[in-house]
């Protein structure tokens, strides 16, 4: 099995997911395009070696649907011949992208993959593609569906992590970020 490498990473600017966000006037195709044309001209890649463009997002509909890393891919000028698919696996979507793309290198089916994810909150609103978990009730109460925010509440509490524990994790795990 082949060994899968990060070359470069890319970070879009962020910002809270409201109305009046201060990236409320940013698309989010113009994000994933950023971030390409980043990857691009930092590394003078030449992206007819690019395999494929995998991104997570959460909610694909309205500005984020239509396949949105292929968009985004020749948007930002990439070459024909780049893929695109992107994936929901809800707030672990960019995550599972990334995992996704080494996979695909590490089992030699491709040499070359771009991944991360993209999110445009202030202009597609969390549950704006209206899955049945979180608004039905005959599939939300069976599977006992709680918001993620009142379930980290609850775990927090079982665990004994008080707010200004978790905002200290918080804070660390930024300035990992950071220096990686």
């Amino acid at each position: 099995m082949a060994d899968a490498f990060i070359y470069d990473a890319v970070r879009t600017p962020r910002g809270k997911g409201r109305k009046d966000g201060k990236l409320h006037e940013i698309t989010p195709i113009q994000l994933a395009t950023q971030v390409l044309e980043g990857l691009r001209d930092r590394n003078e890649l030449d992206t007819s070696l690019v395999d494929d463009v995998i991104f997570g997002c959460v909610s694909p509909v309205g500005e984020q649907g239509a396949c949105i890393p292929r968009v985004a891919a020749i948007n930002a000028g990439y070459a024909e011949s780049v893929a695109g698919v992107q994936i929901n696996r809800f707030c672990a979507s960019g995550l599972e992208a990334s995992n996704m793309a080494a996979g695909q290198v590490m089992a030699g089916q491709a040499d070359l993959m771009i991944a991360g994810g993209v999110e445009g909150m202030s202009r597609v609103p969390m549950g704006s593609d209206g899955g049945a978990w979180a608004t039905d009730p005959a599939v939300a109460m069976p599977t006992y569906f709680v918001p993620q925010g009142i379930s980290a509440d609850l775990i927090a509490s079982k665990y004994g992590y008080s707010r200004d524990d978790v905002d200290a994790y918080a804070i660390e795990s930024q300035k990992r970020a950071k220096a990686a």
